[in-house]
């Protein structure tokens, strides 16, 4: 199986916009709003002939009673234990936030962990000075990126490989089966997901509509290996009178 690396971070860092950059996709929503991503999206990178699975994650807040960002905090920490290597995204723009600190202590109770911080925005020379306060948290080497227009993601994705482990030769999973579970809001199609898949793996509510992007989940079980697809729920057009 590829290697799997996670993108953590606090809200609004950029963490999907980096994950589309990374799986030249657009899979995962991007908006300026904060906790648009709630569950653990999954995608495929590949970077000088090395594959690996990405992982983007919904922003981590400490301390909230809100019950998506309890559910956030979760889905978080099962993609931090399940991974090789994390991409720890900070905002260059807002400085060192007390998010962040919490996040970095996080991963570091993650013994043995690899991980490279990853200053996103940074647009300009100006910026990418301003990066150099990120080294209080710890983690080592910056590196600094802008996600949206590609900037520094080739030396990124070239430290990355050096620090994954060899892999196993996988099937090819571009080939695989695709089975989409579709149907309106509410009607349990994310319970089905994770009931099938054995774990929690998307967040579930009784809110309609908790589930906002298109879940890829690999099933592996009894023999079978295909792709599990979560949806939205599909809504009726209103109509314009």
């Amino acid at each position: 199986m590829p290697n799997i690396v996670a993108i953590v971070g606090r809200p609004n860092v950029g963490k999907s916009t980096l994950f589309n950059r990374i799986t030249e996709t657009r899979q995962a929503i991007v908006d300026e709003v904060a906790g648009v991503t709630r569950d653990r999206h999954y995608g495929k990178g590949t970077w000088n002939g090395v594959e690996f699975s990405l992982i983007d994650t919904g922003g981590y807040i400490q301390g909230s009673d809100d019950v998506f960002e309890g559910e956030i905090r979760r889905q978080v920490q099962i993609a931090i234990d399940e991974s090789s290597a994390l991409l720890f995204v900070v905002d260059v723009n807002e400085g060192v936030t007390d998010y962040d600190k919490e996040v970095a202590k996080i991963i570091r109770k993650s013994k043995g962990k690899k991980v490279l911080l990853v200053a996103n925005k940074v647009d300009n020379h100006e910026r990418a000075a301003y990066a150099a306060d990120f080294y209080q948290l710890g983690l080592g080497e910056v590196y600094t990126v802008s996600a949206i227009n590609g900037s520094g993601t080739g030396d990124l994705l070239d430290a990355l490989v050096k620090i994954l482990p060899p892999e196993e030769k996988a099937l090819n999973d571009i080939e695989l089966p695709r089975i989409a579970i579709v149907g309106r809001p509410n009607v349990g199609k994310s319970s089905l997901t994770n009931a099938l898949l054995g774990e929690e793996r998307n967040i579930v509510t009784p809110i309609a509509g908790t589930t906002r992007d298109t879940i890829n989940s690999r099933y592996t079980k009894f023999g079978y290996d295909f792709w599990l697809i979560d949806t939205a729920g599909m809504r009726k057009k209103a109509k314009v009178h």
